[in-house]
């Protein structure tokens, strides 16, 4: 006899299938036409289907109720997308790319990294009780890297190509796939110094030299280094082999086109298993597998890649949207809900938007100060935030005292949870309504102008000029005289006055002009006057003039 089978595969297979074919039918109406961020839907669809509403993805049946089961699964989800992210990144970017725009690179890797890190981790320090700045500076650390994955949602579609030019573009994406990797640096440096000097703890050793040897031997050396040479190494291996194989036909195009998703997958895992960056040599490999522009141009006009980029992003953001922890931001222990929306918006308008528009004078590829303000508010906080954040509480537990996690580590742990978790929602937010709602703003006056115009131009005679020769005699009281008109002298007497009517306002002509007749004019004759025009003032008290030529 036939059964329902409704179990937790089923479930999931059939939501995430029937919400990407539905967004999919409006897709180009909604990226193309309202500029609205597919991560922004996908994570309003995610918290639709979460335990918190329909209950249709339920992420902690799938972790079997272990919260770090549940935060490991989200780590290397993180991990998958952001490599799969980075080798298309470096993929995009022309031939040698970062070798020809390093200086700019540095400039925004360096001190604009570093800006980024040290005023988001005063925020923090400032509006989060019972925090340290060492502590706030490795929360800060989590959400200093701008995110490839928000990013590509603003370098690509119709709203980049007609606003952004062409290099600005790449370096924005050079820029957020660079950054990924190099968030290491800033988040090991605190946590090392946190690890090593705690006062009052049984077995530590207080030694802030042996962190510091830790974050440039461990951190610079063994996971910077190593992933810059791995992945250069391996991309360029990859880009001979295929060039080999090509030249040969010994590849089919299926094959040819995934080539650079199946080497992202190669470098994730065999950078995992070394315990090393893998999310900077995925970069670093795609920029090298296409150092001679070959593969990008052979794959310029394919869309399996992007259509691969679609699928992940709505995917990730789905699961973030289901295990974002949505409640607590309002109910923790930690830091109350006005306190975290303050921090969402400084964050926003300060960490990144002051120091692009002090170094924009220094990076050619930003010609003008609104181009300047646009890279600096578009440095989204996303997956990368999240892939720091389970970095942090992995290595955070990791700090124990008699077998238990420190006191600190533990406080800190839930400050980062909540304060990362809810910067990431605000920047997915804020970044995916942005573009919306100032082309609404933009659109929306002209639209109203030109309908008002519209209106005018359709109705009859809308301003109109009129020459009344029989009012001179007897003019209405309604009609206002210039100062020194006097209806009583030589002139009015002789020469008849004329009245324009614009409209249902009379406006009598300037007396001035009148001297102008000759002495023997005939009154009675009709005055022909080319034209005529009326200069308006604004309404301040002083009367209209009028100009005949």
């Amino acid at each position: 006899m036939p059964t329902l089978v409704i179990d937790n595969f089923n479930i999931v297979c059939a939501t995430l299938g029937g919400f990407i074919t539905l967004f999919g039918l409006v897709s180009y109406l909604l990226k193309e036409r309202f500029y609205l961020s597919e991560a922004l839907i996908s994570l309003v669809a995610g918290l639709v289907f979460s335990p918190h509403a329909t209950n249709l993805v339920r992420p902690a049946q799938y972790a079997l109720g272990d919260p770090e089961v549940l935060e490991t699964i989200t780590l290397y989800f993180s991990r998958l997308v952001l490599g799969v992210q980075l080798v298309l990144a470096g993929v995009q970017l022309p031939s040698k790319y970062l070798k020809k725009e390093w200086k700019s690179l540095a400039l925004l890797l360096g001190p604009g990294m570093t800006v980024m890190w040290l005023v988001t981790s005063l925020l923090i320090f400032a509006l989060v009780p019972h925090i340290s700045f060492l502590q706030a500076l490795a929360v800060g650390a989590c959400v200093t890297p701008t995110d490839p994955v928000l990013s590509n949602s603003i370098v690509k579609g119709k709203f980049a190509d007609k606003n952004i030019p062409r290099e600005l573009q790449k370096i924005i994406i050079a820029e957020s796939g660079a950054n990924d990797g190099l968030g290491y640096p800033f988040l090991f440096l605190p946590l090392y110094i946190i690890q090593h000097n705690f006062p009052g703890a049984a077995g530590e050793d207080h030694n802030v030299a042996k962190a510091i040897g830790s974050w440039f031997g461990e951190t610079w050396g063994y996971t910077i280094l190593l992933s810059i040479a791995y992945g250069a190494v391996v991309g360029w291996i990859a880009k001979e082999l295929l060039h080999w194989a090509e030249e040969r036909k010994y590849v089919d195009k299926e094959s040819f086109l995934v080539f650079a998703i199946a080497l992202a997958l190669f470098i994730v895992g065999t950078m995992g298993m070394l315990g090393s960056d893998d999310v900077l040599a995925c970069f670093i490999a795609g920029n090298t597998f296409t150092w001679d522009d070959w593969f990008r141009l052979e794959t310029m006009d394919d869309s399996f890649q992007p259509t691969i980029d679609m699928l992940l992003n709505v995917s990730v953001f789905i699961w973030f949207g289901a295990v974002c922890p949505w409640a607590e931001f309002a109910h923790n222990s930690v830091v109350p809900i006005y306190r975290l929306v303050f921090l969402g918006i400084l964050v926003l308008l300060l960490r990144r938007p002051p120091i692009v528009f002090a170094m924009h004078k220094h990076i050619p590829q930003i010609d003008e100060k609104r181009q300047a303000l646009y890279v600096g508010f578009f440095g989204p906080i996303g997956v990368s935030a999240i892939f720091y954040l389970y970095i942090t509480l992995e290595f955070l537990r990791k700090i124990e005292v008699d077998g238990e996690v420190r006191p600190d580590a533990k406080y800190l742990m839930e400050v980062t949870h909540i304060v990362v978790w809810f910067l990431v929602i605000c920047s997915v937010i804020v970044h995916g309504l942005s573009i919306p709602m100032s082309k609404a703003g933009f659109w929306l006056p002209r639209t109203l102008s030109r309908a008002i115009s519209s209106r005018r131009e359709d109705s009859p005679e809308p301003f109109h000029v009129e020459m009344d020769p029989d009012t001179a005699q007897a003019p209405e009281p309604r009609l206002r005289l210039r100062p020194g008109a006097n209806s009583t002298s030589a002139s009015a007497t002789t020469l008849p006055q004329q009245v324009h009517r614009i409209g249902r306002t009379a406006i009598r002509s300037d007396s001035s002009s009148t001297s102008e007749q000759p002495e023997n004019s005939d009154v009675s004759a009709p005055i022909n006057l080319p034209t005529t025009t009326l200069r308006f003032q604004e309404p301040s008290g002083k009367p209209s003039s009028l100009r005949r030529e």
